[in-house]
């Protein structure tokens, strides 16, 4: 079988995927060990059987409707190849408009030639983290996890991408944490219990303890607002990525908690994706 003939295999992906082709290419380069200019150059050439194998199995589980970050083990993140696992939540685009947030925040301020403390909470693979540490190599950057496997992770995407200003650090929230901050970031978990989208596409791989919160997905944004004022420093900012109908809600407990500056960012879509405010008591 030609590697032209293979990427026809796509269509079998047509009804769990909106990128079939693309998905079929991306697990071909996997077998392969090659970028996809390769298959644009070399369609004729003739895959092993053992390569026909692999990719084949690859194809099943796609099929099934696993997500490719988890078949392949990376996601492309920021700027940054980022490795996944089950462990965590796959990064995804809408999150890096709070890392573009996060750092328009101390452009052309006081603030801009210094150190600054930051800190991730519920790091995952430490995608925020890391982005924020590749544009901003002088700040102090903590990213912390309940979770003991998504500790490993990050600390081992940190390692690979050698940005050694980043540490990673087991616990609840802000617990394992100690002095003050310039900046808290969150992608904490944010959906419903109920919301149907839980059994649908990628969702349904990603683990559940990541996704959803009580209060309608809004129990730990609640709990991290009023626990972050006593790890701020005054004018410190704390920002959360939310649902695209979360915005007015996750405002009022800003709000409610006395935070000043309240605003809410939209993603790439236009929708409500990214709530800040900043404590000045």
């Amino acid at each position: 079988m030609q590697i032209a003939e293979a990427i026809l295999y796509s269509k079998q992906l047509e009804e769990v995927s909106d990128s079939s082709r693309l998905d079929a290419e991306l697990l071909l380069c996997h077998v392969l060990g090659k970028p996809t200019s390769y298959l644009m150059t070399w369609p004729e050439k003739q895959l092993l059987m053992s390569e026909q194998q692999q990719f084949f199995a690859l194809m099943a589980r796609r099929s099934k409707g696993e997500p490719i970050a988890y078949i392949l083990g990376t996601q492309a993140f920021w700027t940054l190849d980022i490795e996944v696992s089950t462990d965590t939540l796959i990064p995804r685009a809408d999150t890096e408009v709070l890392v573009e947030t996060a750092l328009s925040l101390f452009v052309n301020t006081p603030f801009s030639n210094r150190s600054l403390r930051v800190a991730d909470l519920g790091t995952g693979t430490g995608a925020i983290a890391l982005a924020l540490a590749s544009e901003r190599p002088a700040w102090e950057i903590w990213g912390c996890d309940r979770i003991d496997a998504a500790v490993t992770l990050a600390q081992r995407n940190q390692k690979r991408l050698g940005l050694a200003q980043v540490s990673f650090v087991q616990g609840s929230w802000l617990e394992p944490l100690s002095g003050l901050f310039d900046m808290i970031v969150s992608n904490p978990p944010y959906i419903d219990p109920m919301d149907e989208h839980l059994d649908q596409g990628d969702v349904r791989f990603e683990p559940r303890s990541a996704l959803v919160a009580d209060d309608e997905g809004l129990s730990d944004i609640r709990h991290i607002i009023s626990a972050a004022a006593e790890y701020l420093m005054v004018n410190g900012w704390l920002l959360f990525e939310h649902g695209y109908q979360q915005g007015a809600a996750v405002r009022q407990l800003f709000s409610e908690q006395g935070y000043e500056q309240v605003s809410t960012c939209q993603d790439y879509a236009g929708n409500d994706r990214v709530t800040l405010g900043c404590w000045i008591k």
